[in-house]
């Protein structure tokens, strides 16, 4: 769908680039999205020392917040970093980004409990949030002319950030087991400096500075949006009564910031996220999807790891080497279907085969239980892989293609938006889940003390955390089922846009 206006960005940045800085570029990119990605999930696989070190007693309840506070910081001011990019350039906003998430870094690895771990987490997905989100929109500019509609540029990112996902824990936990929890932040610190020394000297995009205004209170509104949703789901019907006062005007001030939000896009002179977007059918979709793709991903990487590591009492590390069939299955299918699109062959083909095989691989899990085969596990991990490695990736491409040139970057911004979203909504929602279905099985027990039992009153404790699990799976199973027909849906929306561009609409 790109039009010869569309490709400008890209000519513009080969012009001020050799083909080795412009691949140099893609590199750093790709290494960036990894370092945003393995933060946004490391931290899966060292949380039981992080809870036995900073606090024993309380500190399951809270874990949910580790990844929450991250993804929430992220996804609140995913809008504003699009606008940025559209006002002052993709690669000054990155610097700032990557500035922001390795201070971040070092207080996390300097934290002393968890109330400190969590609001330096919070800290660090500001930046986190820019990583991603930004460095897609520079790998727009920087990708190749003659590759532009390929997808090729959108889609290994997404695949270098699926990959992210899975290996994450088990870099987690090779740190945990070896060094210390801390050094899964630490870590960014070399690496990330290195990141901003490539992107300062390397990459040069075409000066796009447009003094105009910016839209705070919109991305404002949007973040108590986000804020007051994922609070809603987090205590309602476990820290307070969905019936409770506290829910009921929590989520009054919720609904009251959406609607703010709204009439703030559709009055500002240049909001953060243009309802505008919203009007092309295929981006319209393009969002929903990705914020189901992101929950179901948080439904099930997450709680896979707890389930090893509890229900079968496996260590970290090895716990971890169960989400290689899930990376393999994700790179190998990613890669083939990257290849397949760009020589004509539909992406929402591929849409829908992925939730396909995302909905029957949690279908599945669902089903496993304390005396499962783990070879069963790892396989269907595999096809669960093999599910995302067909959705990431070919969501940002038809979004990239099908919005305005001169809303790039919020358009961008906005899949990672509602997949951040989606993602940060799981971690609460799946989290208060498996907590409620636990405490039904094994009233006043605390989820931690399943570790420590023995005995009869562990097997049972275990039946009943497994029971959990499996409640958390085939909810993420279903959320797929809905990516399913979202898929199909955008047959249609795919159709009409190619007609009215006067192009041929792709192959099956």
């Amino acid at each position: 769908m790109a039009s010869a206006a569309s490709n400008a960005p890209a000519q513009a940045g080969a012009g001020l680039m050799t083909e080795a800085q412009r691949r140099l570029g893609m590199l750093l990119c790709l290494v960036t999205i990894v370092l945003a990605v393995l933060d946004s999930n490391i931290v899966s696989a060292a949380t039981v020392p992080i809870v036995r070190d900073l606090d024993p007693v309380h500190g399951v309840d809270r874990l949910p917040w580790l990844v929450s506070a991250f993804a929430l910081a992220a996804t609140a001011l995913l809008p504003l970093y699009g606008r940025l990019c559209d006002v002052y350039g993709a690669r000054r906003v990155l610097l700032g980004a990557l500035g922001t998430f390795l201070l971040g870094s070092a207080l996390c690895g300097a934290a002393q409990s968890m109330g400190q771990l969590i609001a330096f987490r919070a800290g660090q997905g500001i930046g986190g949030g820019g990583l991603m989100s930004v460095t897609m929109v520079v790998m727009a500019h920087l990708q190749d002319p003659a590759e532009r509609g390929s997808g090729k540029g959108g889609a290994m990112g997404g695949i270098v950030a699926g990959l992210g996902m899975a290996v994450g824990p088990l870099v987690g936990a090779l740190f945990t087991d070896h060094l210390s929890w801390r050094w899964i932040f630490y870590i960014n610190l070399p690496l990330g400096l290195l990141v901003v020394a490539g992107v300062a000297l390397v990459i040069k995009l075409p000066q796009t500075v447009r003094r105009r205004g910016l839209d705070f209170l919109g991305a404002t509104l949007a973040a108590a949006f986000a804020t007051g949703l994922l609070l809603v789901t987090e205590w309602g019907g476990k820290d307070y009564a969905w019936t409770s006062p506290e829910i009921l005007g929590l989520s009054a001030a919720t609904l009251a910031a959406l609607a703010l939000f709204l009439w703030r896009q559709a009055t500002a002179a240049e909001p953060v996220l243009p309802l505008s977007l919203f009007r092309i059918p295929v981006v319209r979709i393009g969002f929903a999807v990705q914020g189901l793709v992101g929950m179901g991903m948080m439904g099930s990487i997450v709680y896979v790891m707890i389930y090893l590591q509890i229900a079968r009492g496996i260590a970290p590390t090895t716990a971890s080497l169960y989400l290689m069939p899930m990376a393999a299955g994700m790179t190998g299918v990613g890669l083939l279907v990257t290849r397949l699109t760009a020589r004509g062959h539909a992406p929402r083909t591929f849409l829908a085969a992925g939730a396909v095989c995302g909905t029957l691989a949690l279908v599945l899990l669902g089903f496993s239980g304390p005396d499962t085969p783990l070879w069963a596990v790892g396989a269907e991990l595999a096809l669960l892989g093999a599910g995302f490695g067909q959705l990431i990736g070919q969501l940002i491409t038809l979004v990239q293609d099908s919005a305005p040139r001169h809303q790039l970057g919020v358009a961008t911004t906005g899949v990672r938006f509602f997949q951040t979203l989606g993602g940060a909504l799981g971690a609460a929602f799946f989290g208060s889940l498996l907590s409620r279905v636990f405490e039904a099985g094994e009233p006043g027990r605390p989820l931690g003390a399943v570790r420590v039992l023995t005995g009869a009153a562990r097997e049972h404790a275990v039946r009943s955390f497994t029971d959990a699990v499996d409640v958390v799976f085939l909810s993420a199973g279903g959320v797929m089922a809905l990516v399913l027909l979202l898929a199909l849906r955008l047959r249609g929306a795919e159709a009409a846009a190619s007609e009215a561009a006067g192009k041929p609409v792709l192959a099956a």
